[in-house]
C-alpha cells in the first residue's frame, strides 16, 4: 500500500503507512535503503527529513503509553537486534552447527554481508532511483501539456518500474542475510521473485527452476541440510543475475 501512494506522489501518506507497518513487523525496515535513496532523490534533502520525522512521529505515537510507563523496557523490547533465534526453527541456515548459528561473530560477519551487499548493488539502485525522479518530474510537466492538447500521448509504463526494482532489490538483500528465517517469513518476499527474476536475462526455464526450488525449501519441514543449502543457491544465482543483467545495462547506457 505504501508503495503505490509513493507511486501515486502521496509521500506524507505514504511514509505514515510504512511506519505503521515497520510496528506491526520490522522486516519493513529491509525496503529503507531504497526508500532513503527515493526520499532523497524525488524530495531532495529538506523532504527526506520530513518524512523521517513523520516516520519517526508515528512511531512514537504509537509507543507513547509505554514510553510513559517504561521507556527503556518497551525500547529494549521493541528493537531488540541482538536476540537469539532457535536453530530447530530456521530455514536458512539448517547446515550450520548450532554454536556457530547463535556465535556473535556469525551474527556481526551477515551485517557486515548485507552492508557490503548494499554498497555493491548501491550504483545500480541509485540509478533506477535517479532516473524515476527525472521522469517523475518530465511526467508532471508533460500532464499540464496533456490538459491542453488531449491529443497528446506520452508512455511512461517504465517509471513504476523504476521505483519497483530497488525496494524489491533491498528487501531480497535483507532477507538473504537475515540471520534466521522462520517459515512464516516467506511472505516477506514471495511476491518479489517473480519480478525480481524477470529483470534478470535468465531463460524462461530457468526462471521457473529457480521459483520451483526456493518454494520447495520453504515447504520442506521441518528444513534439511540440502533445503537450506538449496535456498541459498537460489538467492545467490538471482542475486548474481539481477547485477550481471543490469549492470550490463548501465554499462551500454540502455538504462533511463
Amino acid at each position: 500500500l505504501s508503495v503505490n501512494l509513493f507511486l501515486m506522489n502521496k509521500w506524507n501518506l505514504g511514509s505514515i503507512v510504512y511506519s505503521l507497518a515497520v510496528s506491526v513487523k520490522m522486516n519493513i525496515l529491509l525496503f529503507s535503503p531504497a526508500l532513503l535513496l527515493a526520499y532523497l532523490h524525488v524530495l531532495g534533502l529538506n523532504g527526506t527529513m520530513i518524512q523521517l520525522a513523520i516516520c519517526a512521529g508515528i512511531q512514537v505515537l504509537l509507543g507513547f503509553p509505554f514510553l510513559m510507563t517504561n521507556p527503556l523496557a518497551y525500547i529494549k523490547g521493541s528493537f531488540d537486534i541482538g536476540r537469539v533465534f532457535q536453530h530447530q526453527w530456521t530455514v536458512n541456515w539448517r547446515f550450520l552447527p548450532d554454536h556457530i548459528f547463535v556465535h556473535p561473530i556469525f551474527h556481526g560477519a551477515l551485517f557486515a554481508g548485507h552492508i557490503l551487499a548494499l554498497w555493491l548493488y548501491f550504483d545500480i539502485c541509485n540509478t533506477f532511483l535517479r532516473s524515476y525522479s527525472r521522469l517523475k518530474y518530465l511526467e508532471e510537466e508533460v500532464a499540464q501539456d496533456m490538459k491542453k492538447n488531449a491529443t497528446t500521448k506520452v508512455d511512461m509504463s517504465t517509471l513504476s518500474q523504476l521505483f519497483i526494482f530497488p525496494m524489491f532489490l533491498a528487501n531480497l538483500i535483507g532477507v538473504v542475510f537475515s540471520r534466521s528465517l522462520h517459515y512464516q517469513f516467506y511472505v516477506w518476499y514471495y511476491h518479489t521473485l517473480p519480478y525480481l527474476l524477470w529483470c534478470t536475462d535468465l531463460t524462461v526455464t530457468f526462471r521457473l527452476m529457480l521459483l520451483g526450488l526456493i518454494e520447495l525449501s520453504w515447504n520442506t519441514y521441518p528444513s534439511t541440510i540440502i533445503s537450506s543449502a538449496i535456498l541459498h543457491i537460489s538467492h545467490i544465482v538471482i542475486l548474481f543475475n539481477v547485477y550481471k543483467t543490469n549492470a550490463a545495462r548501465l554499462k551500454s547506457k540502455k538504462c533511463l
